[in-house]
């Protein structure tokens, strides 16, 4: 149940580092308005404990199994909304997370105050984003060279699935054509923008308006 349904806020933890995992728990159910779900070590045993759709989930992003971007999209696909506390908090990881669908990011540096103000925002509809990491999204909305007339219409589709958390063969099924083709059109993007990691290619989504 969310914030604007009157009720205590469902909250779900994804940590794969015990002692972490024990502190935002307590962070969470000491807190009046959090009814404390899951609390799991990966994105599949999440999944497996068959929490409902609506929870809002503080996840990590480097994890076992489902990592990263993909451990976003996943928990977002499950229907939850995701607030990334993570010790990776360079420009990359934050955009590559916003971009997979993430509703908020906080470094590891937060406190306790911190990620229940985050963990609220999100429950009530908004984002939040640290302001130290807030400049990264500043930063990504800002005119620079942009590759529109550089790409095709097509490469500009498979651009923003890839953007959008989707994997080489879940873009190769939605365009309906073989990932060796996905992979093609990826080698073309990079060859014209320059952008060689997927976080790069995400952000350059973002900054075209792709997503």
């Amino acid at each position: 149940m969310t914030a604007s349904e009157g009720g205590p806020i469902r909250a779900g933890v994804i940590e794969d580092h015990p002692l972490y995992r024990y502190a935002v728990a307590n962070v969470l159910s000491g807190a009046r308005d959090v009814e404390l779900g899951p609390v799991a070590e990966s994105v599949a045993a999440f999944a497996a404990a068959g929490e409902p759709a609506g929870c809002v989930v503080v996840l990590d992003l480097k994890l076992r199994g489902v990592t990263g971007t993909q451990a976003v999209h996943e928990v977002v696909r499950m229907g939850h909304q995701v607030l990334v506390v993570s010790a990776h908090a360079g420009q990359d990881e934050v955009l590559g997370a916003v971009s997979a669908g993430a509703r908020g990011y906080l470094s590891k540096d937060a406190d306790g105050d911190d990620i229940l103000r985050a963990f609220r925002e999100i429950a009530a509809g908004n984002s939040y984003v640290s302001p130290t990491l807030a400049s990264y999204l500043l930063d990504s909305t800002r005119p620079r060279a942009g590759s529109r007339g550089l790409l095709s219409d097509r490469e500009r589709q498979v651009l923003s699935l890839l953007a959008a958390g989707e994997r080489d063969a879940d873009i190769a099924a939605a365009m309906e054509i073989s990932v060796r083709t996905v992979r093609s059109y990826l080698d073309r993007i990079r060859d014209k923008t320059g952008r060689r990691r997927r976080p790069e290619l995400a952000r350059l989504a973002i900054e075209e308006g792709m997503v």
